[in-house]
């Protein structure tokens, strides 16, 4: 197998996020580039810092939730004016700006989507795992993704500050993006006979995982190339999600070493 993407130095490597309390703090952490993880605004506030809040919000198109006093109160007792933000300990990357670089050093790119995956120590368990088989990217969508917190940093030892995890407005927009830039989508799903061992990786492939609940959304499924599932042969029938995409991973990546040994 070639060489990984060499992935980007990640800075300071933080142990937890760092929460920021107040409208014009919030403001500033936004304006000076800070990567939000999630912001919380208190129900019914107003005023005109808040709409000035509120543009810098559309503009740098960040999602925000509005919740009631009592759980900004529960997140701290600090003057916190209606407004925390919580600051992602990771920086994360657009798909559009890594697949040209895997591409342009000679590489075949291995890419991992997590479509509604919101466990964060599930989200952990499989940057381990996509980090140690070599996966240039994990990619997730905006909303709907497990939050990068120091459960998620602790379960994954470490691999979220190595491994590139893409954040997405719209995932079926990013699939689009990748079949047109030569990148087969394959779904791990049970609504297909074919199994994952008879898909071929060794082209540019981007497996994609959903939760477990249910899975892959339609829209992906439906632009998708190859649909396949792990075999079961044993009375539960379902794995957790982290484990059913290590079995894929390492699968693209046994396919990849015998081609390069061929």
């Amino acid at each position: 197998m070639q060489n990984n993407f060499q992935r980007r130095d990640r800075g300071e490597k933080r142990e937890s996020n760092q929460m920021v309390f107040g409208i014009r703090a919030v403001i500033e952490a936004i304006d000076s580039g800070k990567e939000i993880e999630s912001l919380f605004v208190q129900r019914g506030l107003s005023g005109s810092l808040l709409l000035e809040l509120k543009a810098l919000m559309k503009e740098r198109n960040i999602g925000y939730q509005q919740v009631p006093i009592e759980k900004l109160n529960r997140i701290t007792r600090k003057n916190h004016q209606g407004v925390i933000a919580v600051i992602s300990p990771i920086t994360y990357h657009n798909i559009e700006d890594i697949l040209p670089e895997i591409f342009e050093k000679g590489e075949t790119p291995l890419l991992l989507m997590l479509d509604g995956v919101t466990d964060v120590r599930n989200m952990g368990a499989i940057a381990r795992t996509a980090e140690c088989a070599g996966v240039h990217a994990i990619i997730v969508p905006k909303k709907g993704s497990a939050e990068i917190n120091p459960d998620a940093i602790k379960t994954s030892a470490g691999a979220l500050y190595k491994i590139p995890v893409c954040r997405q407005d719209s995932l079926g927009k990013t699939g689009k993006f990748l079949i047109e830039s030569g990148v087969q989508l394959v779904v791990s799903t049970e609504k297909t006979k074919d199994s994952v061992y008879d898909v071929d990786y060794t082209v540019p492939s981007c497996i994609i995982m959903g939760a477990e609940d249910v899975g892959v959304s339609d829209d992906l499924i439906r632009i998708s190339d190859k649909l396949a599932k792990i075999p079961m042969f044993g009375e539960i029938g379902s794995l957790n999600v982290s484990v059913s995409a290590a079995v894929v991973i390492y699968e693209a990546i046994r396919q990849r070493k015998v081609k390069s040994n061929a």
